[in-house]
């Protein structure tokens, strides 16, 4: 599922359980599902903003240095 996807779905179960009105197991349900959609969330804004790093560093020449982002990489 891609980012927009997850967070309109994340936005949605934080609307849902604000109203109160859910039964406790279905509350648990959607809860759980939330955390998985925000660290799933969470992981594709480290990977992006690590990219947007790499992309604007310069070397010492003053050249930009571009590289395809590695997981793990910073």
């Amino acid at each position: 599922m891609e980012f927009e996807k997850k967070l309109s779905r994340l936005e949605e179960i934080v609307h849902k359980m604000e109203k109160g009105d859910l039964a406790l197991e279905e509350s648990l349900k959607l809860f759980e599902e939330g955390v998985k959609l925000s660290r799933e969330c969470q992981g594709q804004l480290s990977k992006a903003e690590a990219k947007v790093k790499q992309l604007v560093s310069i070397d010492a020449e003053g050249k930009p240095v571009l590289k395809d982002f590695e997981p793990g990489e910073e």
